[in-house]
Parts: structure tokens; sequence; C-alpha cells
């Protein structure tokens, strides 16, 4: 071969070397671009994952309910809080909003969700087995820049707490109507009466003027306690706290109850073994003793016997008790005696008097020690109150 020709295949030769290596070059370079491009796709699938994960249990720690719905109707996320108010298990996702809430109205909204930008504040009422609940709902349809539906997102705020408050409120204020009506009415007869020439006839003066006494006396006291309970319940009354003995302090409201213990034939026995101590208000303790031995002596057996009794529990608490042999307190009625104005026995209640809210008290000075008071009755055989205060501090 000449030389030439030499040359010209070693210059071929070099071409095709220089073009193979580009070529590697390149293939290399589209593997590493390749790589690369997978690497960021995976992180942005654990960012997301990762971000999917904190939303949901951001709100699985939300207090209000979430539901968010896909296009097709079906659940995309449903927090804790939903679950619990609609009682659905965890994991709801992928099925219809009626199967999962059963019920028509969530259902109802969604579909109003594909015609409305969103439903504000519409409350919903779930009949249950034990209790009813009130939902308040506010929904959001999610759509697409385009303005097509993705879906809704449905917000519950659980208002059975405000809505049993409400109750509550309305309740007292009736009953609170009803015991000043009463004697208001019977005040206001007895006056009239004597205006209307009465007056004129001793005897008529004297006994219409007792009546007004009584009734007066009675609103006095009436309006004392709910004083008292406005005061226990804001928080605003101060107590001096100090060493009380129980038994004293047993003794004293029993001196007081003497005479209505008298006038129903009721023997008063004091039981609390003497070194036994609270720390407490002396004034406000006498006070819940002495509603409890006054409703003992009024609601047990006319001629049996009230006992109070006391013993130490350890842990640093003490217990005082008031026990009565009457007919006892059954059903519905041992679960509400300490709510204001609940009275077990109405027509007893009526003949004997009071306020209806004696136990109320009891319950909120109680309470305002930082102990608490419970109840225990066996229908014919009496019942018993339990007060748990803390032991005195040496």
């Amino acid at each position: 071969m000449s030389l030439v020709a030499v040359l010209l295949a070693l210059g071929w030769l070099g071409t095709a070397a220089a073009a193979w290596h580009l070529r590697t070059r390149a293939v290399r370079a589209a593997v590493a671009h390749a790589r690369q491009l997978e690497e960021q796709r995976r992180q942005r699938e654990a960012e997301f994952r990762a971000q999917a994960i904190r939303t949901e249990a951001l709100f699985d720690r939300m207090v209000e309910g979430i539901l968010v719905v896909g296009q097709d109707g079906r659940l995309r996320l449903a927090n804790r809080a939903a679950a619990a108010m609609f009682q659905f298990e965890a994991g709801a996702a992928g099925r219809t909003v009626l199967e999962a809430t059963r019920h028509h109205e969530v259902a109802a909204i969604v579909a109003r969700l594909a015609s409305e930008p969103e439903v504000l504040n519409h409350e919903l009422r779930i009949d249950g087995v034990s209790e009813t609940q009130w939902l308040q709902v506010n929904a959001l349809a999610l759509r697409t820049p385009e303005g097509e539906g993705e879906g809704a997102i449905l917000v519950f705020h659980d208002l059975t707490r405000l809505r049993r408050l409400e109750g509550v409120r309305q309740e007292f204020v009736a009953n609170v109507s009803h015991e000043l009506r009463t004697p208001l009415s019977l005040i206001k007869s007895a006056t009239e009466t004597l205006i209307d020439g009465g007056r004129q006839d001793p005897q008529v003066t004297a006994r219409f003027l007792e009546i007004i006494e009584k009734h007066a006396n009675r609103l006095t006291l009436l309006l004392d306690d709910l004083l008292l309970l406005a005061r226990l319940d804001s928080g605003r009354i101060n107590l001096d706290l100090r060493p009380v003995p129980l038994a004293t302090a047993a003794e004293e409201a029993i001196d007081d109850a003497a005479i209505l213990a008298r006038g129903r034939g009721v023997t008063l026995v004091q039981a609390v073994p003497a070194g036994l101590a609270a720390q407490a208000d002396a004034h406000r303790l006498g006070q819940a003793l002495a509603n409890l031995i006054d409703n003992a002596i009024k609601y047990g057996r006319e001629g049996g016997t009230v006992e109070v009794r006391g013993r130490e529990l350890g842990a640093g608490q003490v217990e005082i008790s008031v026990r009565d042999d009457g007919p006892g307190i059954v059903g519905e009625a041992l679960e509400r005696v300490f709510e204001r104005f609940f009275r077990a026995d109405k027509a007893r209640a009526r003949e004997q008097g009071g306020t209806g809210l004696g136990l109320a008290i009891v319950k909120n000075v109680v309470q305002a020690h930082g102990g608490d008071v419970r109840v225990e009755s066996t229908p014919g055989r009496g019942t018993e109150f339990f007060i748990r205060l803390p032991a005195a501090r040496e």
C-alpha cells in the first residue's frame, strides 16, 4: 500500500473513532440526564407523599370534621373528627358520601355544589341511639381554572354542646320565672285583698300580712341562692381555707336543723369521728352540710333517722356524708338531682317549700374546694350524699 493510502486509511479511522467517541459521550450524557430526571421524579413523589401525610395528620388533629370529595362523588379524605361524628371507621376513602355518613342531607349538600359555589352555615341534626348531635356545615365546590368541577370540601363544626347549653339556659329562665311567679302572685293577691277592704278586719289583716311576709322571705331566699350560684359559676367567690374539724361542722349543722327535724319527728345522729378535719371554708362547708341535712329531713322518712358520718380516704382526702332512711331516689332522677330546680318529687317539693337550688349549691361549693360530691340510693332503703374534700394541712 502506498504511503498516501495508508495516510488516508488512518485519517478515516481517526474520524470514525472520533465519531464513535462523540456518540458514546452523547449516550452517556443522555443516560445521566434520564437518571437525573428519574431521581427528580422520585424526589417530587416523595415530597408529595410526605406533604400528603403531613396534611392528613394536620386534618386528623382538627376538632372540625373534614370530608374531601372527588369529582365522582367518592371520598378522597375523611379525618378522624368526621369519622367520629358520623361513626364510620377510618379508611373511608373510595366510598360515596352517603355510604360513609349514612345521611341523605350531607349527600344533598354535595349535590348542590354541582351548581352552587358554596353552602354556608347549614345546620344538620343527627339523631343517635343515645343522644342527638347538631352540626354546622360549610361546604365549598372545588373547580379547575377553566371552571370544571373537581369535587368539594366539607367542614363540620360540632354545635352539640352549644345547643345543650342553650337548652339549659332556656330551662333555667323558665324555672326562675316559675319560681318567682308563684310567690309574687300570692303577695299581689294578699295585697289586693287588703286594699279592697280586708284591712278593716284585724284577723284578715294579720293572716294576709303573714302570707306576704312568708312569700317575701321565699323570694329573698331564692334571690340569695341565685346570686350565690352566679358567684360560684364565675369563680368570684373567695374561700377562707383553713383546717375545719368535720365533727364540729356536723354538730353545728345538726343544731341548726333541730327545729325542722322535730317538726317531722326525725332523729339526727352525728357520727363523724373526732380528729377528722378538712381544708375548707367553714362557712361554705356548713352551708353545704345544712342543705344536705335539710333535704334529708324533708324527703326522708317521717319519724326516721338522718345520720352524718365521716371517714379518712387516704391520699390527702377526707369524706363526710349525710344519710337518710327514706324512700330513696330512682331512675333518671338519681342522675339529675344536682341540676338546678330539678325535683325528684315535685308534689313533696311544693309541700316542703325551698328553692330547688340546694343541691346545685352543694355541688358548686364542693367543686370550688377542689372536691366532688356524689349520691347513692336504694329504693325503699334511703339515700346518702357523699362530699369528698382535701384533708386539712398541718
